[in-house]
């Protein structure tokens, strides 16, 4: 669908509305579109927006955050889902209404949560930063990993295994989860490390639990074996070769969120997606 840009008035709030190429998702953005085109307070935008109106699910969300991460400082997201329920949505497309509803009597008011901050140093001295809304991943893709894992600059470890996810409080419940890790409340200021198939016999032997990391303190891991190596964080990858060193650290930003009377607490939220509806 082909957003229009109108010219703006004063006090308009600029909206951007970024959605997946599903039929669903399109027949959504089209009426949340009809309905503010001509709404004075509202000016629709995909340049500098105030608001990002993301429509499909998780992965799509993720997408619109590294679409604007740059401008974190006054952005605020809202998802509307389109499928199965999803940890970083509101609303289901049913409820594109109440959606409008609340969108309209909006103060401004927000919920912010942590991101990681990663940095991958190569052995040739290159240098990548990135940030995480869910995790990132270190693998080596040939044979076992094999990586020395230090906190606050203490070793805690030798690591041997597939590798190592680093996650936010928010990706707690996603590859974290599946993999062993705790589910972190998104308002906890602190990052996990879960190690992926770790090797723990009498010869080789690692902390073999996922750790909690406060704010303000870094995780490093050094591989040990000169390869080719997999990172990744959120829904992108990369392969490298002789990877030197991955850190992780909260990052000095968060991502913020639309407060609304709908919003969906973060406990109903993993009652909805892991448990369901039991008998007591």
């Amino acid at each position: 669908m082909t957003q229009m840009n109108y010219t703006a008035r004063p006090k308009q709030t600029r909206v951007a509305i970024i959605a997946n190429g599903k039929y669903q998702s399109k027949r959504v953005a089209s009426k949340i579109f009809s309905a503010l085109k001509h709404d004075r307070n509202f000016y629709l935008s995909k340049e500098n927006p105030d608001i990002i109106i993301s429509i499909g699910g998780d992965g799509m969300l993720l997408s619109a955050f590294h679409m604007y991460e740059k401008a974190l400082d006054r952005v605020r997201f809202v998802g509307i889902h389109t499928g199965h329920l999803g940890f970083y949505t509101d609303y289901r497309d049913f409820e594109v209404d109440t959606f409008l509803k609340n969108l309209r009597a909006d103060q401004g008011e927000k919920i912010s949560y942590p991101l990681l901050r990663m940095t991958v140093t190569m052995a040739d001295g290159r240098v990548v930063t990135a940030r995480a809304l869910n995790e990132a991943s270190l693998r080596r893709l040939e044979k076992t990993m094999v990586a020395d894992v230090s906190i606050n600059g203490t070793f805690l470890e030798r690591f041997r295994g597939d590798g190592i996810t680093v996650s936010t409080p928010t990706g707690s419940t996603a590859y974290n989860k599946s993999i062993g890790g705790a589910v972190l409340h998104p308002t906890v200021e602190a990052f996990q490390m879960t190690e992926i198939a770790s090797l723990n016999n009498r010869v080789y032997r690692t902390l073999g639990s996922s750790a909690i990391i406060p704010k303000g303190e870094k995780v490093t891991i050094e591989p040990k074996r000169v390869g080719s190596y997999s990172v990744s964080f959120d829904n992108k990858s990369y392969n490298y070769r002789n990877v030197a060193k991955m850190e992780f650290s909260l990052d000095d930003k968060k991502i913020s969120f639309l407060s609304t009377p709908h919003h969906t607490g973060f406990w109903e939220r993993v009652k909805d997606a892991f448990i369901g509806e039991v008998e007591v």
